[in-house]
């Protein structure tokens, strides 16, 4: 007998021995196979815009993670009753939950009812791969064991409900919530839960988008098994079996107007803030960023239509690009960096191309007038110049002797913009670049006509013209306004950092002579509803004749500046623009058409306006009668004066011989009186317009004789 009780106390600590064994070797081999790494899911990034509005998501899965909190009890509930009935009765695995599932599964003929635990699916998902083998198995229940020593139920059914996969691309009861019915889940009801409850066991067979009536019979399967584990009552089951499916199907696509602005942020966001592009697709991020919902995807729409765009031959698209940028702040409100711009492909808002006239604002015309010798009325030469073999030519080759800076930047004078590079130096043409941070390495006159190896791109461009549409001040682009993480933390801001690159006069005189361009100058083409200042440029292609290389409009409103290109990406023989800036400037204007500006620039109050040019004007019906005055002989001159009264006119006799001599001027009025004449010595008269901004004389105006009509000046 004694013999017996040691044997069995023997066998007793020895089975003991070996269940402690298997326990420390489940809780170590376990212990060994939780990753906490893995535990942290991906989430989506979300872009929203400078008001909140959501722009697009950036994901690798489509998440949204929420605390458990915000998961109704009733939602709760519809999966703990599909999935896992004992769920906080178990430790991770429910004995009991396998054998009757398999029990009904053979009493109903089919698969109602799962064997694994809610945390077994959470440690499939989360750790393993897909295999089906025994150690994938029992690796599963080692895990789950584990994982229930280590979390509380709420914490694991949190990371389950925000990890499980409902179709379509959602990922987590989150964004199932908004794909199919398109609100929070805090909002869901009982029978939107119980269909979202029905999905994970196969999303893509029971989705309502696939088939609804499968996905309300798996629905009414789910309220079913609520109501037979106590959560609802007979009737309450019954009434929400009978409603009908309402999805509201919000899918998450991505948007192709979007693409070239998400790459820049991608972008922007590792170069500024040492973000990379996984970390953002995966770190479920809100980026703020300065994008016009509204313009991003007007622009887009525009970019496809070909009306907007030169013919470029057969099977010949011709390309385009379009960079917007916020004058207050230098935020980029819109990016198109082609007319089907594919994800990291190439983008047209960073090449360099030769800008063309579009140059000439900025290598001439605001350098000379940042010298103080040149203002906007000063006379440039508009000659043919031969300088050393280079030898700029007019586009019409036509030559007007002398014209002033506001005509010669109206009409894209080439030979004036020459002349007046080489009057103030090529180095202290490029004097405005090199404020702009913008490298240029040519030294020739040509650079006064857009002539460069390298180029600009469109995003500098429009860059280097915002100074002229406020105050003469530079910012930096940028894509990026704010940066918070997952837990609504403040982890990147930006800060912008203006300077001053040229005087605010400059600036006011630049915007009054470019306004010009566009009212009707090279700029008129096409319908502006905004104010508008900016300067077209084109690029020859030499290889063909009369064809053009690049076509350009940059310009800007009270509230945008911007740069638009077109052309192809190789220009050859069999790839040539046949038009110039007419195109993109028609589209600039429809684009910027939608921004919503004033119908007018508001001058700062430091500088002095720019008045319009006084034009001279042809008289050729000068008349001089004879009047008398008391005892005396005038002879009053009449003629037809210009509708400006700015303008003066000089009043000329003409000698016997031929000579002008200056009797007297009078400004703005078509009649002056020549006194105390003789009568026996009448000369003829001439009147010539004179222009007070440029000191310039017209042509003269016809000889009056004086008619003997002796009209009474009283």
């Amino acid at each position: 007998m004694r013999n017996k009780l040691l044997i069995g106390a023997l066998l007793f600590s020895i089975m003991m021995i070996l269940s402690f064994s298997l326990y420390i070797t489940i809780i170590i081999a376990g212990n060994y196979a939780i990753d906490n790494k893995k535990l942290v899911m991906d989430a989506n990034t979300t872009l929203v815009d400078q008001n909140g509005e959501v722009i697009t998501k950036l994901f690798v899965e489509n998440r949204e993670i929420v605390p458990i909190t915000s998961v109704p009890l009733h939602v709760q509930n519809a999966f703990i009753a599909i999935e896992d009935a004992r769920f906080y009765d178990h430790r991770g695995i429910d004995f009991r939950a396998i054998g009757r599932a398999l029990y009904r599964d053979i009493i109903s003929r089919a698969k109602v009812e799962g064997g694994s635990t809610i945390t077994q699916q959470l440690v499939k998902n989360t750790f393993l791969t897909n295999e089906k083998s025994w150690l994938r198995k029992t690796k599963e229940v080692l895990i789950a064991i584990n994982l229930e020593r280590r979390h509380s139920k709420e914490e694991i059914i949190e990371m389950y409900l925000n990890r499980i996969y409902f179709g379509h691309g959602a990922y987590g009861i989150q964004a199932a919530s908004k794909l199919y019915f398109n609100k929070e889940v805090t909002e869901l009801t009982i029978d939107e839960g119980a269909l979202l409850a029905s999905l994970p066991k196969a999303s893509n067979t029971y989705s309502p988008y696939n088939n609804i009536e499968l996905s309300k019979q798996r629905r009414n399967l789910t309220l079913s098994v609520m109501e037979r584990r106590g959560y609802l009552t007979a009737e309450e089951t019954v009434r929400l079996q009978g409603r009908t499916i309402k999805i509201d199907f919000n899918r998450i696509t991505e948007n192709p107007a979007f693409l070239t602005y998400i790459d820049m942020v991608l972008e922007e966001a590792e170069a500024l803030y040492q973000l990379s592009s996984s970390e953002i697709l995966r770190g479920g991020y809100t980026i703020v960023v300065p994008m016009d919902l509204k313009l991003q995807e007007k622009s887009y729409q525009l970019f496809q239509n070909s009306e907007y765009f030169p013919e470029g031959g057969p099977k010949q698209q011709v390309e385009g690009s379009l960079v917007l940028l916020d004058n207050e702040s230098g935020g980029v409100v819109v990016a198109q960096g082609g007319r089907n711009y594919v994800r990291k492909g190439l983008n047209r808002v960073y090449t360099k191309r030769q800008p063309g006239s579009a140059i000439k604002p900025l290598v001439v015309y605001t350098p000379a007038l940042e010298t103080g010798m040149y203002q906007p009325y000063s006379l440039l030469k508009d000659e043919l110049i031969n300088y050393g073999g280079y030898e700029p030519r007019n586009f019409n080759n036509r030559y007007e002797g002398n014209v002033t800076m506001y005509d010669a930047v109206r009409d894209s004078s080439n030979a004036s913009a020459v002349w007046l590079l080489n009057e103030l130096s090529v180095e202290k043409g490029k004097s405005y670049l090199d404020q702009l941070n913008i490298s240029v390495e040519d030294e020739g006159l040509a650079l006064a006509l857009g002539g460069m190896k390298e180029g600009i791109s469109p995003l500098q461009l429009a860059t280097a013209y915002r100074p002229f549409a406020k105050e003469g001040k530079m910012v930096d682009p940028y894509f990026i306004n704010e940066i918070y993480d997952r837990n609504g933390k403040l982890v990147a801001k930006r800060i912008n950092n203006e300077q001053q690159v040229l005087s605010s006069q400059t600036a006011w005189y630049m915007t009054r002579m470019l306004e010009a361009v566009v009212a009707d100058g090279t700029g008129r083409h096409g319908h502006v509803e905004v104010a508008l200042a900016g300067k077209t440029g084109t690029t020859s292609y030499t290889e063909v004749k009369g064809a053009a290389r690049d076509a350009w409009f940059v310009g800007y409103s009270p509230n945008l500046v911007g740069a638009l290109w077109m052309g192809f990406d190789r220009t050859d023989p069999d790839h040539y623009l046949t038009v110039g800036s007419s195109y993109p400037t028609k589209l600039f204007k429809e684009i910027i058409n939608s921004d919503g500006s004033s119908l007018a620039f508001i001058k700062p109050d430091d500088v002095l306006d720019l008045e319009p040019p006084v034009r001279l004007v042809d008289i050729t019906d000068l008349q001089a009668d004879l009047s008398f005055k008391g005892l005396g002989l005038n002879v009053r001159l009449n003629w037809t004066s210009s509708s400006d009264e700015r303008l003066r006119y000089h009043i000329y006799e003409v000698s016997k011989s031929g000579r002008l001599m200056k009797v007297g001027q009078v400004d703005g009025v078509g009649e002056y009186v020549v006194k105390d004449v003789n009568l026996f010595s009448l000369n003829e008269y001439v009147v010539k317009p004179f222009n007070p901004q440029t000191n310039l004389e017209g042509d003269p105006s016809n000889q009056a004789r004086v008619k003997f009509s002796f009209v009474n000046a009283n």
